[in-house]
């Protein structure tokens, strides 16, 4: 089992930013890749980035391109999503997930073996 806390949610205005945070806990060595997602309202939940936690490559959406970065600290078992220029159709609750199996889609939620619990973010215009 592994177990993933996300933190640094909030309320920002437009063209702000935040940093969310993913620490992981338990049998981390099986994790081969953490992806973020998000969830608006009445929407589906959808892939915002991963990062394969061995080799550090990142894939993003394309809506979050040029915007958003996401890195881990493999040593803290921690993943990070930053997040710049937010829109308010940024707004969402934004979840972690890992994944222990390396040939699956990375954007694909149903790749993801482990969630966390979900931090919201709020971004006013």
């Amino acid at each position: 089992q592994v177990q993933l806390v996300e933190s640094g949610g909030g309320l920002v205005q437009a063209g702000g930013s935040l940093r969310l945070s993913c620490a992981a806990s338990g049998r981390t060595f099986t994790v081969y890749r953490m992806g973020w997602f998000r969830q608006a309202p009445g929407k589906e939940r959808e892939f915002v980035a991963a990062i394969t936690w061995t080799f550090g490559s990142t894939y993003y959406a394309d809506s979050v391109k040029g915007r958003f970065t996401i890195s881990r600290d493999y040593a803290k078992n921690t993943g990070y999503l930053q997040m710049n220029s937010l829109k308010p159709e940024d707004t969402a609750v934004y979840y972690c997930a890992a994944a222990t199996r390396n040939y699956s889609p990375q954007a694909l939620s149903t790749s993801y073996d482990y969630w966390g619990q979900g931090t919201q973010v709020t971004v006013s215009s």
